[in-house]
């Protein structure tokens, strides 16, 4: 079964309060929203990823897992030192398999480097059979290198590791393909649009995916990034809505389907290599 592997779900603002110190107001993004535009596309599973305004209260990701049942897993956001264990049991009944750290967004904050936060954060994962999932730009992503390829878990990293203006055969892109090539690290084949000019861009990288595809065909997931996340320019402040970008699903899938080389590849990437990641 299809899986997209990357969404968000945003409850109303009145039951699931975003933090104090969000850079913009996310407007509703309902579960039945995201069933019914991705229906036509067969697929049939989902992974719910806790977005970066909602900080460590995960109701609405847990909410959605409740509702999607077995066809969900989720991804987590918490503060190792202090969450309980009673409160990461519930999680993993519940359908979290991973645990992410954000080092991206909020916009207007100084990128930081993967820190000691890594390893308490790994620790948790690994005491659960957890992954750990990173969103980084690509400097900050290679400035934890060490980290990640010293990692006991699964690290996933997001949006084809935001690569920005480097290429894949610049010593940049060079560094991403090697962390690339370790059997433990994963990487998600979402969001062009975040490492285009194209705030609307829909069409992989061909240079960028062929690289990718090159080291790690049997670790790469594809998601939607649903509903399409505001640009960072559109974050005019906590008390204003940011529009979602205007895309449609079936293109944002079509176009990636369309920009690998077999349709046995694009079965691993939708079914295969999900249901082993996420343990479907």
């Amino acid at each position: 079964m299809r899986c997209d592997s990357h969404t968000h779900i945003v409850g109303p603002a009145d039951r699931f309060p975003q933090v104090p110190g969000r850079t913009y107001l996310a407007d509703l993004a309902a579960l039945e929203t995201l069933r019914a535009c991705s229906a036509a596309r067969g697929i049939g599973r989902f992974v719910i990823v806790q977005p970066s305004f909602y900080g460590t209260d995960n109701s609405a990701t847990l909410g959605a897992l409740d509702a999607l049942e077995s066809a969900a897993r989720g991804v987590a956001v918490i503060d190792p030192e202090t969450v309980s264990a009673e409160t990461l049991a519930d999680f993993n009944r519940r359908g979290v398999r991973g645990l992410r750290i954000n080092l991206y967004s909020p916009v207007g904050t100084e990128p930081r480097p993967l820190d000691a936060g890594f390893a308490a954060m790994a620790k948790v994962a690994h005491s659960h059979d957890w992954h750990v999932e990173l969103i980084a730009p690509l400097p900050v992503l290679l400035g934890s290198a060490e980290a990640i390829t010293r990692a006991s878990v699964p690290v996933v990293i997001d949006h084809y590791g935001l690569y920005g203006g480097s290429r894949p055969d610049s010593a940049e892109g060079r560094r991403l393909m090697a962390l690339l090539g370790l059997p433990h690290v994963w990487i998600k084949l979402t969001a062009p649009y975040r490492v285009s000019r194209d705030p609307l861009c829909t069409q992989p990288d061909r240079e960028w995916l062929s690289a990718i595809l090159a080291v790690a065909a049997e670790r790469c997931v594809w998601g939607s990034d649903w509903p399409f996340t505001p640009a960072h320019d559109q974050h005019k402040g906590a008390a204003l809505v940011a529009p979602y970008r205007e895309l449609a699903y079936e293109t944002v899938l079509d176009d990636f389907l369309g920009a690998l080389p077999s349709a046995e590849l694009a079965e691993r990437i939708m079914t295969d290599n999900p249901a082993r990641l996420y343990g479907f």
